[in-house]
């Protein structure tokens, strides 16, 4: 009847019910308070007799159990004061069972047994037996639940364990475990039953209420837990396979990994380390009486916590306990916890064909997690946890549940966290293997997860054989996988990422050069397969960190051998020659000019003039075939005008080769400022300044003579266009070369020469084509100016050179 009715009936009924309640009660009031025993018992009998409904709720019943209890609590008062009602404890407990009806019966007799058991009278084990078997009169399940919460409460604090009142030589703490034990089985009993009552349309509110009452079976645990004298030995013989038996035999899902739950949260960590095996074995039989009772429920009333959740807390609360103290570890060393947890898993997963990858993923992390903390020396249990995750991902056709996903990273996340050393992950060989099976997205999500442990931690990886590891894990990264194209991606995404990589490759370091060598081979295999994007952004550290090498090898002062790779200048510069003819091929012709011109440097530094004049030749092919840009042509040709200056290992025919291409590119410049600029700056490729420099002073002038008519065609170009002739820092700039080359010695630089160049540039700076006088300065000539002036007041060689030129 209470199945089919509504919140309203049942609001109504709880009303009823309370007021029968309240009317009782007043006349039990009147009775305590006149001491008539008779009264009293008869209106709490009528007063308790409310509690026999079943049209309530769980939730409503125990609102009109609270009343009651109230009420309850008032009478207990008035039994224990004997001169109240004139009855000695022992008639009251023989009276009180001559109540009509066996509910009301039933908690008078709870009350009084209350009582009897404070006064001593007799061993509150026999009592407790009494009550306990006495309460199986009540089988309705709600009644009787809430009649044996009852009992549970009014007799916690009679219980006869150590250091209670109520212990002595008739009573001891088992009497007081095996009060708790039969109570909680018999209310575990009457708890299940409520899912066979009633029609299958209501299985799911019954659900419902069931979850509601659970709180009332898992009291019994609670107080289990905090019985003192519970100790080891008593809890591994009889607590534990008792409350286990229970919750095996009750195939009952809900009622199994609620209790489950409670045991794992009640009872102490080292009691679940001792008693680990047993544990797991109920643990893999728990889906034994779940599985048997699947196709009576419907799917969309499956309880949703399951094994894992269950064997997850477990392995949760051990490996905080491992972590509580150092001193504890030896346990679980004894123990062999880890294989027993191990092969638990194993089993569940198993067993449970339909439990999804998400469940078997949280398990691989919370035993992965324990192992860290228990065993975090044993790398092969780390291994073995994730290879039995790699069989597990093997079996699903492609990993799409972003929920399973965010467990995988977290499961390759933890050794990371744990070793705060990249080099350590790289040794399991299972690691990578579970990399593979997930998703471009979330694999590029977790190769950037490895480079910022590798760069937080500032490791350094030293062998070849770990790098190839290493870049295979952050393959998602360094190239297109399962064919994605760069272009969808989020262009600053791209580039972070391209970013780290090129950071990544500055921590590949090894002090032997032949090892250091196959790093650079290793990582140049798999940057040639990034495509076109990514190569501008990793080529450039792979190229560094190969002249880190070259330079190495040459303060070493030789070439170094090995079985296999001949680590030597000449070999490296091969290797850099062909990967920067890729790079130039992208096309990015200018960063693979600057490349060449910095491996041409290094090939200076080596002594190896070949290289040198090779890595120039491949610049001012690219400058002739590939750099197209005015722009670019400017800068091109003064970083070659650069970096041909601080090189002296050519020989005369060599570098009057280079330098006569650099002037003739100089002076082919599109605009007229910026062919000077060049020309001029070509003159310091004929006078270097150091002891082994080239000194050709005469070639150096004519430079200078070439880029003053520039300037003046500059000029008359500038006339010609826009009616003046401009601004005179053309003039000005070369100027301060002849400055500086007179300063340096160059016995071609005169002072008249200087002289002519200052008068020049005032006349034009005075007067425009037409001759009209103008006032115009500027500051860069005023500048130059004072500083000839300081050098002829400062005296000495330099002043004496500088007084031949009249201001």
């Amino acid at each position: 009847m209470r199945r089919l009715a509504g919140v309203e009936d049942e609001e109504k009924w709880l009303a009823e019910g309370i007021a029968g309640i309240q009317h009782n009660a007043f006349f039990m009031h009147r009775a305590l308070d006149a001491n008539n025993l008779r009264e009293v018992l008869k209106y709490s009998a009528l007063m308790l007799s409310e509690l026999r409904t079943s049209k309530l709720s769980p939730q409503k019943y125990y609102d009109l159990y609270m009343r009651a209890f109230d009420e309850l609590r008032q009478l207990e008062v008035f039994f224990k004061d004997e001169s109240r009602h004139g009855l000695p404890v022992v008639d009251l407990y023989e009276l009180v069972q001559h109540a009509g009806n066996i509910l009301p019966r039933m908690y008078l007799l709870c009350t009084v047994g209350s009582v009897y058991i404070k006064s001593k009278q007799a061993p509150s084990k026999d009592v407790l037996k009494d009550l306990v078997e006495m309460c199986r009169g009540v089988q309705h399940p709600i009644r009787g639940l809430f009649l044996r919460s009852y009992l549970a409460q009014v007799s916690r604090d009679k219980l006869p364990e150590i250091g209670s009142e109520y212990e002595g030589d008739a009573n001891t703490v088992m009497d007081a475990v095996e009060f708790v034990l039969q109570n909680f089985t018999e209310m575990n009993k009457l708890w299940v039953r409520i899912q066979h009552q009633g029609p299958g349309t209501v299985r799911e509110k019954q659900e419902k209420e069931r979850n509601e009452l659970r709180d009332l079976v898992g009291k019994n645990l609670h107080v289990l837990g905090q019985i003192e004298g519970v100790d080891l030995e008593m809890y591994k013989e009889t607590v534990l396979p008792r409350v286990l038996e229970q919750v095996v035999n009750c195939k009952d899902e809900l009622a199994q990994y609620y209790l489950m739950e409670c045991i794992i949260q009640v009872f102490p960590d080292e009691y679940h380390l001792q008693t680990l095996e047993t544990l797991l074995a109920a643990c893999t039989q728990l889906m034994v009486g779940g599985l048997s009772d699947l196709s009576v429920l419907p799917l969309t009333i499956l309880p949703t916590v399951d094994t894992k959740i269950v064997l997850t807390q477990l392995m949760d609360r051990l490996s905080n306990y491992a972590a509580s103290s150092p001193d504890v570890l030896h346990e679980f060393l004894q123990v062999e916890a880890f294989a027993k947890l191990s092969n638990a898993i194993g089993k569940v997963i198993d067993t449970q064909i339909e439990m999804p990858i998400v469940g078997a993923m949280t398990l691989f992390v919370s035993l992965l997690t324990f192992t860290l903390r228990v065993h975090p020396d044993r790398l092969d249990y780390v291994d073995q946890i994730l290879g039995a995750c790699v069989v597990k991902l093997s079996s699903v056709p492609k990993l799409e549940d972003a929920r399973a996903m965010k467990q995988v990273v977290a499961l390759l996340s933890a050794p990371l966290e744990k070793y705060n050393d990249i080099v350590t992950a790289l040794t399991l060989s299972n690691y990578p293997r579970v990399m593979d099976h997930l998703d471009d997205g979330t694999n590029k999500v977790m190769a950037m997860l490895i480079i910022q442990s590798i760069m937080k931690n500032n490791s350094c990886i030293s062998t070849a054989d770990k790098v190839e590891v290493l870049f295979e894990l952050i393959k998602g990264l360094i190239k297109d996988l399962d064919g994605t194209d760069t272009e969808e991606l989020d262009e600053e995404d791209f580039q972070e990422e391209q970013n780290s990589v090129a950071r990544l490759i500055h921590m590949l370091d090894n002090e032997e050069p032949e090892e250091m060598l196959k790093i650079i081979c290793v990582v140049r295999k798999h940057l040639m397969t990034g495509g076109t994007r990514r190569l501008p952004f990793t080529v450039p550290p792979l190229v560094f960190s190969a002249l880190r090498l070259v330079r190495q090898l040459d303060s070493q002062g030789g070439d170094i051998t090995g079985e296999e790779v001949s680590a030597t200048p000449r070999k490296i510069f091969q290797i850099l020659n062909q990967t920067i003819e890729v790079l130039s091929s992208v096309p990015c012709p200018e960063l693979a000019l600057r490349l060449y011109l910095q491996c041409a440097e290094a090939a200076s530094d080596c002594d190896l003039e070949p290289a040198a004049y090779e890595f120039f030749t491949q610049a001012f092919i690219l400058y002739e075939e590939e750099i197209a840009d005015s722009k670019a042509q400017v800068t091109a040709i003064h970083l070659i005008i650069g970096t041909l200056q601080r090189i002296n290992v050519f020989g005369v025919e060599n570098r009057d080769t280079l330098t006569h291409k650099a002037t003739g590119y100089s002076a082919r410049l599109l605009k007229k400022p910026d062919q000077c600029r060049a020309v001029y700056a070509c003159s310091h490729l004929f006078w270097v300044d150091d002891i082994d420099g080239i000194k050709d002073g005469e070639r150096a002038l004519l430079c200078l003579r070439r880029a003053l008519r520039i300037a003046n065609a500059a000029q008359q170009m500038a006339n010609a266009t826009r009616g003046s002739s401009g601004p005179v820092t053309l003039f000005v700039e070369i100027l301060n070369k002849y400055i500086y080359f007179y300063e340096k010695g160059n016995p071609h630089i005169t002072p008249s020469d200087i002289q002519s160049l200052i008068e020049l540039i005032n006349t034009e700076m005075q007067s425009d084509d037409n001759g009209n006088r103008r006032i115009h300065s500027d500051p860069f000539f005023t500048s130059t100016l004072r500083y000839i002036r300081f050098q002829k007041q400062k005296g000495g060689v330099i002043g004496d050179k500088y007084d031949l030129i009249k201001l």
